[in-house]
């Protein structure tokens, strides 16, 4: 059995499909502070992907929307993410600049687990499989 085959089995798409909120979340604490403007993307990715998930649960519909809406948040995600990396590389820590290695490695490992998702959704295998029961 081969890793594609082993992948796109019931129980792990299901998995990966809800899994897919982690990517998107993963921030560190402070991002979602008060005195922070970073929050409301994250959110807004969330919910177009519980809306594209609920879809593709309960729906069960030969649509291809649900799956567009899931590439623009990880893709989207990607992005801001790149964007966000430069300004947030370093803190100010008593008038030292210092590497900020907890954003640094989140958004790392948040790009490539939304690389993956994506890969990981335009799998026919993916799709058909949601279209049966």
């Amino acid at each position: 059995m081969t890793i594609r085959q082993t992948l796109t089995k019931k129980p792990l798409v299901t998995f990966f499909l809800i899994a897919q909120l982690v990517p998107i979340v993963l921030f560190p604490a402070g991002s979602f502070s008060g005195d922070s403007q970073e929050w409301w993307l994250p959110v807004l990715l969330a919910i177009m992907v519980i809306i594209a998930d609920i879809e593709l649960f309960f729906q069960r519909k030969d649509v291809k929307w649900p799956w567009l809406l899931i590439a623009f948040a990880q893709g989207f995600n990607i992005i801001s993410r790149l964007l966000m990396m430069m300004p947030h590389a370093t803190i100010n820590v008593g008038g030292l600049s210092i590497i900020n290695t907890t954003y640094l490695v989140l958004t790392i490992l948040s790009m490539a687990f939304s690389a993956f998702l994506l890969w990981y959704v335009e799998l026919p295998e993916v799709r058909m499989l949601m279209l049966r029961d």
